[in-house]
């Protein structure tokens, strides 16, 4: 009987180890994504904070607002499509609205669509909103529900990254 007690402490031990080892693999290999996700949010929020986007100037006919923006930061801003305008306005009845406007890539607006009108300088990766330059962004509101003659109103531009700029405007 003793041979049989030698035999069952070593199949314990045997168990115990390998239960220990798949225990710390797994914590091993949870810390690691951990510290990988750790890791790429940091280059995202270093990434937000290069990129810096200012209003420099919005205009309103009611309907279509021209927002001129600059890229003072040191991040090219490429993709618009990701790209989200915000705008929050008091229409003619005195309700207040606010509306995600998506990007539309052809100049023909529809409704409730914003495009890139120009950008200047445009030198240096074309169609590519660099560092330094400027752009001018076309809004287009619903024409059924434009904006109030003497409401005070808000926009707000962010990038796919999240930095974003918002003011205040006139309609």
């Amino acid at each position: 009987m003793g041979f049989g007690s030698i035999i069952a402490a070593m199949i314990s031990v045997a168990t115990i180890l390998m239960a220990s080892y798949v225990c710390s693999k797994g914590g091993f290999y949870m810390t690691d994504v951990l510290a990988g996700s750790v890791i790429e949010m940091q280059e995202n929020k270093n990434e937000m904070v290069k990129t810096e986007i200012e209003i420099k100037g919005v205009s309103t006919d009611r309907v279509d607002i021209l927002v001129s923006l600059q890229n003072t930061g040191s991040t090219k801003i490429g993709d618009f499509t990701y790209m989200d305008v915000i705008v929050t306005y008091q229409n003619e009845s005195g309700n207040m609205k606010t509306v995600w406007i998506p990007y539309q890539e052809s100049e023909i607006l529809s409704r409730n669509r914003w495009t890139k009108a120009n950008i200047v300088p445009d030198l240096i990766n074309p169609g590519v909103f660099d560092p330094g330059e400027k752009m001018e962004v076309h809004i287009r509101l619903d024409s059924s529900d434009p904006i109030g003659n003497s409401s005070v109103n808000w926009l707000m531009v962010t990038v796919p990254n999240g930095a974003k700029a918002s003011r205040y405007f006139s309609g």
